[in-house]
């Protein structure tokens, strides 16, 4: 088939200027550029797309056939097929549906303003999907997710997610519809949601208005492997759980929460990592359910609710072959190790529950908990806990954690511009922390600890850091 190559320098320029170099390159001799300015030109140019073919809609309103536009059977093997607003947002797609995937793989699509009723859902028969700078604000329905992935491989990042007021999720991580085991039902694999900004999703409702939900209760003992990373989140409200994680195994790390009513909560599910996050105001922190989770290096501050949740369960721990129902409720917290994380000047700091299976065998060490109200430590039944190298400090009561688990004194905390509490240079902290079983190699900043480790989630130094708490400047459809 003869290719048409269409080599604009302008459009290019508009629309990739950002873009990361592995999406510029292309490796086939017959890769084609084409430009395209309806929805029936873009359809039939995708219908014979081939391998590191680039498919550019001209900026304008479209109104997006019932049926959508249909990527079917086109496999960017090698390099992606990339389907791209002429510049980031410029091309909006009205109507039910937009993009409709099916057997394919190997797809880029890139700086839509999906403006749809329906939801974005990536199927199982696909893998290897980007979605990338795009602008989603769907209709606002109640009950309607705006996207779903149920495809394994895919990746969702440097998107906007806004403004909802209804009932529903941002975006969701699924899995099969059927499952060839029934009893068995699998999480997908090797989802990557990195430096998105999720905004104002204000939902009133007590429940199902998050922002990311990392699978759902049924297949929460499923390994999933999702990493979700470098992600704002800025008053995401329609949920006490702006990151929802019900499935095993993942990974969130660096993500900033300020002024949201949810936190991050590892709802079902074991073994997944919470570290590096800034919670800053809003209301809830970080609570746990499920066994052998590592949660450290997170600074939460500002805070008007309960900073940090070890959960009780009405079930000591979900099992293969439980019915839905059962499935649904909360296993207690086991064998969590909680390490390295400052908790300053929130309402409720460390707060347990009272559900009939109490959190057993969690360790807590070299944290620092500060506030001048109420107790630092408000914990009910529980067995088992090891307390090492903890740090106190403020009017606050001690509460009920044991006399050999923590020291009190002042940690000599200063608040930077960036609003994160570091050491002074003169902090008892510097030094102090016990040795931990997980292998914490550096900060809450980046910087590394060395072999002589301080309390809680900085590390002293005089150098700049190397993360800090994210501003729309770092996610988003215009993010490095």
């Amino acid at each position: 088939m003869q290719r048409r190559t269409f080599l604009t320098g302008t459009l290019l320029g508009a629309a990739f200027a950002t873009a990361p170099i592995s999406a510029l390159t292309t490796t086939s001799a017959s890769a084609a550029t084409v430009t395209v300015s309806s929805i029936a030109d873009l359809q039939r140019e995708i219908d014979r797309a081939a391998p590191g073919d680039r498919i550019v809609l001209a900026n304008g309103t479209y109104h997006v056939p019932a049926a959508g536009i249909r990527i079917s059977g086109r496999h960017g093997i090698g390099t992606h097929i990339t389907i791209v607003s002429q510049s980031r947002g410029g091309a909006v797609l009205q109507g039910d549906r937009s993009f409709v995937l099916s057997n394919s793989s190997g797809i880029t699509i890139s700086g839509f303003a999906f403006r749809q009723r329906q939801t974005l859902v990536i199927p199982a028969d696909c893998s290897d999907i980007r979605l990338t700078r795009n602008d989603f604000k769907l209709v606002d329905t109640a009950g309607v997710d705006w996207v779903v992935v149920k495809a394994d491989g895919v990746k969702v990042d440097r998107n906007y997610f806004h403004d909802r007021s209804t009932e529903g999720v941002f975006l969701v991580a699924d899995g099969p519809d059927a499952p060839v085991d029934p009893n068995k039902e699998t999480m997908v694999k090797g989802l990557t949601i990195l430096r998105n900004h999720f905004a104002r999703h204000t939902y009133g409702g007590t429940n199902g208005g998050e922002s990311i939900r990392l699978g759902v209760s049924h297949r929460a003992l499923d390994n999933a492997g999702a990493v979700v990373e470098y992600n704002l989140f800025e008053q995401c409200n329609g949920d006490p759980e702006a990151i929802s994680v019900k499935s095993s195994h993942n990974f969130i790390r660096y993500n900033t929460l300020r002024d949201c009513a949810g936190g991050i909560v590892l709802r079902h599910g074991n073994g997944t990592l919470v570290h590096g996050n800034h919670l800053v105001g809003g209301t809830e922190g970080i609570r746990l359910y499920g066994n052998d989770h590592t949660v450290f290096n997170n600074h939460l501050t500002g805070l008007s609710g309960r900073a940090f949740v070890i959960g009780s369960g009405s079930a000591r721990d979900h099992l293969p072959g439980e019915s839905k129902t059962l499935q649904r409720g909360n296993d207690a917290c086991d064998r969590a190790l909680i390490t390295h994380n400052t908790l300053a000047h929130n309402a409720r700091t460390l707060v347990g529950e009272n559900r009939a299976h109490e959190p057993r065998d969690v360790v807590l060490s070299n944290n620092i908990l500060v506030a001048n109200a109420g107790s630092l430590v408000e914990l009910g039944q529980h067995t088992g806990f090891t307390w090492q190298g903890n740090l106190l400090w403020g009017q606050a009561a001690n509460g009920t954690i044991p006399s050999g688990g923590f020291v009190r004194t002042d940690p000599r905390l200063q608040q930077g511009a960036d609003g994160v509490f570091r050491l002074l240079s003169n902090s008892p902290a510097i030094g102090a922390a016990v040795p931990t079983t997980h292998a914490v190699n550096d900060d809450v900043d980046g910087h590394p600890r060395g072999s002589s480790r301080d309390i809680g989630a900085d590390q002293h130094t005089t150098a700049a850091p190397l993360r800090s708490p994210l501003t729309t400047a770092d996610v988003g459809p215009n993010a490095a």
